[in-house]
């Protein structure tokens, strides 16, 4: 059963001019791009709301228009997540003494372990996102590569960091090939009181 809803999600703003490597330019691009899964978003819900009242769930319409909502959705949350672990003059590190910091190294052996097998996930050919979740259920952390926004996402797990490196999220300040500069220009403005947050349950996402 898709998600019906006849509340719309509203688009969020995040003030994020001025960060260290990312561009004002590449930003207003991207605020748009993600505006666009909003409205989509919006706009599925609406007709399998129709759709349903008409009694019309058993059609291939209603299957693919199913099956679209998790690509526009999934879109919509993973930017709200990316914006959100933003912020100028980030990147001051995560401390070895935080909570996130010890399950870092719980899971990862030390942060610069964590840190370097992160960027290489983004590095991977391919267009996507890397992310590194919680386990809520082992309180474990790991990376995971998420192809087209809703193919590789983990069931039950929670976002902690997350990094857009499909091409339109550094391509106006970076060429093709000097994507590993984007991440370290990511890196650099991570919000870590945000996944500070997110890992320890203070700071979720709001819905808009």
């Amino acid at each position: 059963m898709a998600l019906l809803t006849q509340t719309p999600y509203k688009q969020r703003t995040f003030d994020l001019h001025g960060l260290t490597g990312i561009s004002d330019q590449t930003l207003e691009v991207h605020f748009g791009l993600y505006g666009g899964y909003v409205k989509n978003t919006n706009l599925l819900n609406e007709q399998l709301v129709e759709l349903s009242g008409q009694g019309q769930t058993a059609t291939p319409t209603y299957a693919e228009l199913t099956r679209r909502l998790g690509f526009e959705y999934n879109g919509m949350v993973l930017h709200e997540w990316y914006f959100g672990n933003l912020t100028r003059g980030g990147g001051g590190g995560i401390a070895t003494s935080s909570a996130l910091g010890r399950a870092i190294g719980e899971s990862f052996g030390d942060i610069d372990t964590w840190r370097k097998d992160f960027a290489a996930i983004g590095s991977m050919r391919g267009v996507g996102w890397a992310v590194t979740y919680l386990d809520p259920a082992t309180g474990r952390l790991s990376n995971h590569w998420i192809t087209l926004h809703e193919d590789g996402n983990i069931a039950g797990f929670k976002p902690v960091v997350v990094m857009d490196v499909w091409e339109h999220a550094f391509l106006l300040d970076y060429k093709p090939a000097e994507r590993p500069k984007y991440i370290e220009a990511f890196l650099a403005n991570l919000d870590v009181d945000a996944a500070e947050g997110r890992f320890t349950g203070a700071a979720d996402r709001p819905v808009g």
